[in-house]
């Protein structure tokens, strides 16, 4: 049996689902190109068949990676396949994953069929995906309840008829950790033709148990993970990349297997899926999370400064954390600048140093003093900025108190004209979005607002998230300022440029279908 367990990161295709508002192509392809320097081996990059969007998401990241095999999802229909096949066919190599339901309870509620055939349904599945690649993975969906005789009957099918992998999913985050590894036990000593395929496990965290599951899974023979970053994903959330993988790296006396994730990527990869998918990583959250290397108790902040493995068996710099937060002012040069996102982590393909210059000097200059988690949120606001602007804030000026209604102006420029406006609103943040709204006559709701402080001190940059919907579809943007009415407006500015983009791409379509009807 090998001693290298495979990392598939289903950040993108599991985890996606579960946020507020959908990834842009330019998001997904972010994170796409940290996880393959993270070191992940497959990546699930979407459900191509589910949406355009996923569709051009899959394809996009399936030409742009260099070492993670591209993956597509598909049910087992043959029109799923399709869609993977035709989405990731611009990569040398690429894996389709396709499922069905083998629980008693799915088979007959939800598919409403005999298992025989959906023991059909699955294997035909797989042939038919062999046709397009060599590379097929099928999952039993919901295997953690499935009866253990009809799971090791699909699976020795599903092998026979050229599926490379076979996954063993609990959907919904019901096994322990005994039972789990059993489940997998049981599999490697029933099923004939096992040693043909890598047996993989996907594993929810409903009871807190994904993590737990996945290794107690590792230790019965499975050799693939399938996990998020953060976690992310339906309900609960998957089974934790930066867990699983510290995990099997720091008990190699236990597990004797190696994995290709470098660990260094692990908090900068963290950071970048919070910040993209709006989605805050809580302070005890092991690993990653804020609290993770901190130490309050007298006894412990003692034995680490007499060692630092007395409380610590992995330490920041091993996730690629930084422990120096230097201070930089606006006196500090672009070489400063560079040499600092290389400390972090960062290439110089990841950013753009003109531009990442121009808003450290203006920041330096309203704050005075800049540090290493200044530059980090700044540059996740460049890059959410990236695409032509429709629409851009020339001007804002707002006014409240205590005993008076509040009231803001503001200019856009629209296109090349520019614009402006008042109004009046509960609050300075309200009649600001009343003022942008009113002046475009744009038909938004707002559906959610979120404010926090994204980096520290009393001159903290202040980051707002909102999500607004717009014809039927929801969408998400973000604004970063020292001046939260400034950081609201930017986010709704945002926002409009993302739905204005949609109404272009829309018309477009329409134009097309036009002139072919017309043809």
């Amino acid at each position: 049996m090998s001693d290298q367990v495979i990392i598939f990161d289903t950040t993108l295709r599991d985890g996606e689902q579960a946020l507020s508002a959908s990834l842009s192509v330019r998001e997904k392809l972010q994170i796409a190109l940290a996880l393959d320097r993270l070191g992940v081996d497959v990546m699930e990059a979407g459900f191509p068949v589910s949406s355009p969007g996923d569709f051009e998401s899959v394809k996009t990241i399936a030409q742009n990676l260099k070492h993670a095999i591209p993956c597509g999802l598909s049910r087992a229909v043959e029109g799923d396949i399709d869609a993977c096949a035709q989405s990731l066919s611009v990569a040398e190599r690429f894996r389709i994953h396709t499922f069905i339901s083998t629980s008693t309870i799915h088979v007959e509620q939800k598919l409403k069929r005999s298992f025989d055939q959906v023991l059909e349904m699955g294997t035909k599945a797989v042939q038919y995906a062999r046709k397009f690649t060599d590379d097929v993975e099928f999952s039993c969906e919901d295997a953690g309840r499935t009866p253990i005789d009809n799971l090791c009957r699909m699976v020795e099918a599903a092998i026979k008829a050229g599926a490379t992998t076979v996954n063993i999913p609990d959907t919904v985050g019901y096994t322990i950790p005994s039972e789990f590894g059993g489940i997998i036990q049981t599999l490697y000593n029933k099923v004939p033709n096992i040693d043909q395929a890598v047996i993989s496990v996907h594993c929810h965290n409903d009871l807190g148990l994904a993590v737990a599951n996945s290794t107690a899974a590792v230790l019965h023979g499975a050799r693939q993970i399938e996990c998020t970053i953060n976690g992310i994903g339906e309900r609960a959330g998957n089974c934790s990349l930066e867990e699983v993988a510290m995990i099997l790296n720091t008990r190699k006396d236990l597990f004797n297997v190696t994995t290709n994730i470098n660990t260094k990527e692990i908090y900068h990869t963290s950071r970048l899926v919070s910040q993209l998918c709006n989605m805050p990583v809580q302070p005890n959250k092991a690993i990653v999370g804020a609290n993770a290397f901190s130490h309050s108790s007298g006894i412990h902040q003692d034995g680490m400064l007499k060692a630092k493995n007395t409380y610590e068996i992995i330490t920041p710099e091993s996730i690629g954390k930084s422990t120096n937060d230097l201070n930089m002012t606006s006196r500090s040069g672009r070489h400063v600048i560079k040499h600092r996102m290389g400390v972090l982590g960062y290439t110089e393909d990841d950013y753009d140093l003109s531009e990442l210059y121009a808003s450290f000097v203006k920041l330096a200059d309203r704050k005075g003093q800049v540090f290493d988690y200044d530059l980090e949120a700044l540059l996740y606001f460049n890059q959410q900025q990236m695409d032509k602007q429709h629409y851009q804030l020339s001007y804002l000026a707002a006014v409240s108190g205590t005993d008076e209604t509040a009231t803001s102006g503001v200019k856009l420029k629209v296109g090349d004209e520019i614009i402006s406006g008042s109004a009046l609103g509960n609050g300075p943040v309200d009649a600001t979005y009343r003022a942008i709204l009113s002046i475009l006559d744009l038909d938004v709701e707002v559906v959610d607002y979120a404010i926090g402080a994204k980096t520290g001190g009393e001159d903290a940059q202040a980051q707002t998230d909102i999500v607004v919907k717009y014809k039927g579809k929801k969408y998400r943007g973000m604004g970063l300022s020292t001046d939260i009415v400034e950081a609201s407006a930017q986010a709704l500015i945002h926002v409009l440029n993302l739905t204005y983009r949609a109404d272009q791409i829309e018309l477009q379509k329409q134009a097309k279908q036009n002139e072919q009807s017309s043809k």
